[in-house]
């Protein structure tokens, strides 16, 4: 497996990830849970920001304190499923510029064809989170970041809940600059490119849809 692929391994991690797998877990459920797991997987995916030391006051005395150093992030969700992550990471970093691209998957060929973008225009200046739940040929995945590339993005990270062995090559191998960011790395794709055992169709059991 790609080196530059972390697998968020903590065990309230793992334990939300089991009750989102359960086929009967209703769709509110669902998406909080997706939201909470969020919460644990943006702890990660940022580890590695950049600090800068600032000068504040606390009610006691000045000091000189950390904060997250020049321009903030940009959140890039793969519509429609992505929002559910984004959501998550956006309560830790309420911040955070937010782009948003749209992607279909062919039924036929699994091939994506993008029909929405819009990002912040200084993308070029900014770490790029892209969030989608899932990541299974990476078809969609790929696209999104050659896209967001093409636009000017020059420092990307892709955050997911779960991964196929065959995604995760894929991505590796399109955009091997790209760190990748998951909660589990699942057995394998079906004939119908879905993770398996995975959990279903994360934006159906987000939206209560079919």
């Amino acid at each position: 497996m790609s080196e530059h692929v972390t697998v968020v391994d903590h065990p309230l991690v793992q334990h939300k990830l089991t009750q989102m797998r359960v086929k009967d877990t209703p769709t509110a459920d669902f998406r909080r849970l997706l939201r909470e797991i969020a919460h644990l997987l943006a702890y990660e995916v940022m580890r590695d920001l950049p600090l800068e030391q600032t000068r504040i006051e606390t009610p006691m005395e000045p000091m000189t304190a950390p904060q997250i150093e020049g321009k903030k992030l940009v959140l890039v969700s793969i519509l429609r499923a992505g929002n559910g992550l984004l959501d998550g990471v956006l309560d830790l970093v309420p911040q955070a510029r937010v782009g948003h691209i749209g992607l279909y998957r062919d039924p036929e060929t699994l091939v994506a064809v993008e029909y929405y973008l819009k990002v912040p225009s200084d993308i070029e200046d900014r770490l790029v989170i892209v969030v989608d739940p899932m990541l299974a040929t990476a078809n969609s995945a790929s696209a999104a970041l050659t896209r967001l590339k093409e636009v000017g993005a020059r420092n990307l990270k892709f955050l997911c809940l779960l991964a196929a062995p065959e995604g995760i090559e894929t991505l590796s191998r399109e955009h091997p600059d790209v760190p990748i960011f998951t909660a589990s790395i699942d057995d394998r794709l079906d004939d119908h490119g879905y993770i398996r055992p995975g959990l279903g169709d994360a934006g159906d059991r987000m939206f209560g849809t079919r």
